[in-house]
């Protein structure tokens, strides 16, 4: 090992001009992992480097023909592998840096492994392995040193020098050099089988299981050969008595290591189903649900006022940092309550649900509220509130108490005192805030401009008012980035955008929805990457659960091909919005090229909410990256009928009518934008799509260019776009990204 590690890359080593060794954080019998610096990306990553006895009996053809195999798998349980090659000699392949620990040095902490997240760990690892199996990928070192446990969640490490060395175990062999670890190998592999496939991996996982469980591993020996002789002969020893109702796993681990692979499961999926779905977490009991209020006013129009009371009472809570809130776009599908308290709890994954009703009256305002308990429809508290509309925040903030007290949870002195701050003092502003917000949701050209009215004069009535200033930054962001229809320019949206988050910032420096607006306003106008990280960590110090700052931080990160990074912040994002921001995430995994993730979940999203367009969009654009175009175009064409005038849409199945050889369709919608663009303003960011669909690159560039001065449509994301895949090899394109600090 000596003589070895003399002659291993050293800490301070540049390997292909690219990758500077920092430190080393482990050492195998055929590798030795560091943690790098990527110099093209700027960004830490993480490089095993073969020693040098097994680089030169695997030889560099083998090994990066095999772990460019390997990087073709795409799947959440899988570490990726980001880069391969050979620089001075030396055999290594990238993969991103992950936080976290192995499974190994969790087991070393602990004897064993409780029963339920011993199962659910191999049960995310069978996933990751059936997804190679059915791309021919075989693992062969399947061992808990090899299962990086990122904030919780099982990734598969090493897939590359494992196949890759499969030619040659037999020279490896004859070194002392294995190929696996002897005591998680299936009896085949040990004894030196040369086609493996999938049940000798779920050998290995089972022993892993077992492990986990025992404390131990199922069979011992002071030597390989030993091993070996004990799994053909000996049956798998007992366990002895598992906890929580684990005496099922005994017969399904007794299959799993069987010694002869016929009498195995069928395949990883079907083992992980013998082991069963550990038992659902139950709610947290300090989480609520507020469900949107009923109007039962006798002038419909006070819905507005309703839905208003709902969303701020939503917004008292959420300031308890003892609660489990979930957000006003997840709750209001079920205004009408077609379903049961326990139905719907149990889709929003809460154990208490607020359910209410206002009544208005000129200035009299009454206010019913339960706190009920979803499990058993207990009433944990109820009150009726009927005082003047003046009262209209004490009875927020009385609510908001009563539930914390209900629920037992404490509030900080802080707390107390954010709950008592009202927003404004006058409440005709307050009224109008509350129309323009009901507007927000339409997503119309009509409702926006009516929101910036209605934002504009609770303005003009109250001007310190903050929150009004921010959810004005929101309306006019949402303009500036194409959403909705505007007629005002982007260039002129993002400024009234940004002079209403810094006013909002400068008269309440401590609200999360400033600084959510100025961090979207940085990346989508600025291109200040940087900037906008600061501030949507600042948000979300605020306000650890705005499902708004976990989402569009989310997107910022997949706008910098962050994508592990950027799943995580909107997965947060699901939890506190469990029926929203599907969206966005479905849209990484398809940016990630994690096809097969994205598909069912935007099937799920289309049958959930039929009339979403960008739903649609989405889906489509899946069909057509799986190669089912005729779906695809239909999906997009479904999208364009339902928003007739959405620019966007139009231009996509533009671009996809000419990828799917319907050059003529592709013509004629680019020729409609063309008519658009004679009477209004259409971004020339989607003019570039059809362009990029027809394969007119330069033009394509041009509009792009002419975007990037606009600053129209979504720019920030042009790097990983799989919508500008055929340009990213363009001079011009790689200028323009240096230009928004993407390169």
């Amino acid at each position: 090992m000596g003589d070895t590690a003399a002659r291993d890359p050293r800490p301070g080593t540049t390997l292909a001009d690219r990758y500077t060794l920092e430190r080393e954080l482990g050492r195998g019998g055929m590798a030795v992992v560091y943690q790098a610096h990527d110099s093209k990306y700027d960004r830490r990553v993480a490089i095993k480097v073969l020693l040098p006895e097994p680089a030169s009996l695997i030889g560099p053809d083998r090994f990066l023909r095999e772990v460019q195999v390997a990087a073709r798998l795409n799947h959440p349980g899988i570490l990726p592998v980001h880069d391969s090659g050979e620089s001075d000699s030396y055999l290594f392949y990238v993969m991103p840096l992950v936080e976290g620990e192995s499974l190994r040095e969790e087991m070393d902490r602990e004897e064993r492994i409780p029963l339920e997240e011993a199962v659910k760990i191999v049960r995310d690892v069978a996933a990751a392995l059936e997804h190679a199996h059915s791309r021919g990928v075989i693992h062969r070192d399947v061992k808990p040193e090899n299962i990086l446990l990122h904030q919780g969640v099982p990734m598969l490490m090493d897939f590359g020098i494992a196949a890759a060395s499969a030619a040659a175990d037999a020279r490896l062999t004859q070194t002392g050099l294995l190929v696996g670890t002897p005591r998680y190998m299936s009896p085949e592999q040990a004894a030196g089988e040369r086609e493996l496939d999938g049940s000798s991996d779920q050998y290995s996982l089972a022993c892993v299981l077992y492990e986990m469980l025992s404390g131990q591993p199922p069979h011992a020996g002071p030597t390989a050969r030993a091993l070996l002789a004990s799994r053909m002969i000996e049956p798998v020893p007992d366990m002895g008595p598992l906890p929580g109702g684990g005496a099922h796993l005994k017969p399904a681990l007794t299959k799993a290591l069987s010694a002869n692979p016929g009498d195995r499961f069928p395949s990883l999926l079907d083992f992980a189903a013998a082991l069963g779905a550990p038992a659902p977490a139950p709610a947290a009991p300090r989480s609520v649900a507020v469900l949107p209020f009923l109007n039962l006013s006798a002038d419909p129009e006070n819905e507005y006022f309703a839905d208003g009371i709902t969303e701020d009472v939503i917004a008292q809570l959420s300031r308890i940092g003892g609660l489990k809130v979930i957000s006003r776009t997840s709750v209001m599908p079920f205004k009408q309550r077609d379903q049961g308290a326990s139905e719907i709890a149990a889709q929003l994954k809460v154990a208490t649900l607020l359910d209410g009703s206002v009544r208005r009256a000129g200035e009299r305002v009454r206010i019913v509220a339960h706190l009920i308990e979803a499990a058993t429809d207990r009433h944990l508290w109820s009150a009726t509130y009927d005082r003047d509309l003046s009262d209209i925040f004490a009875i927020q903030t009385d609510v908001a108490v009563a539930i914390a007290d209900a629920l037992k949870a404490e509030l900080t002195p802080q707390e107390r005192t954010r709950l008592s701050h009202k927003p404004t003092e006058n409440l005709e502003a307050y009224q109008l805030y509350l129309r323009a917000r009901h507007g927000l949701t339409q997503l119309s050209e009509k409702d926006l401009a009516r929101t910036i009215e209605y934002l504009e004069q609770a303005i003009d009535l109250d001007p310190g008012y903050a929150m009004a200033y921010a959810t004005l930054a929101y309306a006019y962001a949402e303009a500036g980035l194409g959403v909705v229809s505007s007629a005002l320019k982007p260039a002129e949206a993002y400024r009234l955008a940004r002079e209403a988050a810094t006013r909002a910032m400068a008269l309440d420096p401590n609200l999360a929805e400033a600084h959510t607006m100025l961090g979207l306003i940085k990346f989508s106008h600025d291109f200040d990457y940087e900037g906008a990280e600061r501030e949507f960590k600042r948000a979300l110090e605020i306000n650890p659960r705005s499902g708004d700052a976990l989402d569009l931080y989310g997107r910022l990160l997949g706008a910098l091909e962050r994508y592990d990074e950027a799943l995580e912040m909107q997965g947060r994002a699901h939890e506190v919005d469990p029926l929203e921001h599907r969206l966005d995430r479905v849209s990484t995994l398809l940016r990630a090229g994690r096809y097969d993730e994205a598909l069912p979940a935007a099937q799920d999203l289309v049958e959930r909410e039929p009339f979403f367009g960008h739903a649609h969009t989405t889906l489509g654009w899946n069909y057509i990256l799986v190669g089912q175009h005729e779906k695809g175009v239909a999906a997009l064409r479904h999208a364009l009928s339902l928003y007739p005038e959405n620019d966007m849409y139009r231009a996509q199945l533009g671009q996809a009518l000419a990828m799917t050889g319907d050059t003529e369709g592709a013509e004629r919608t680019l020729q409609e934008l063309l008519d658009l663009a004679e009477r209004r303003y259409v971004s020339p960011y989607h003019m570039a799509y059809v362009y990029t669909g027809l394969g007119d690159h330069e033009r394509a560039m041009t509009f792009l260019e002419q975007a990037y001065e606009e600053r129209g449509g979504g720019m920030y994301g042009i790097k990983g776009s799989f919508l500008f895949r055929d340009l990213r090899s363009h001079p011009r394109f790689e200028a323009l990204l240096r230009r928004m600090n993407l390169a």
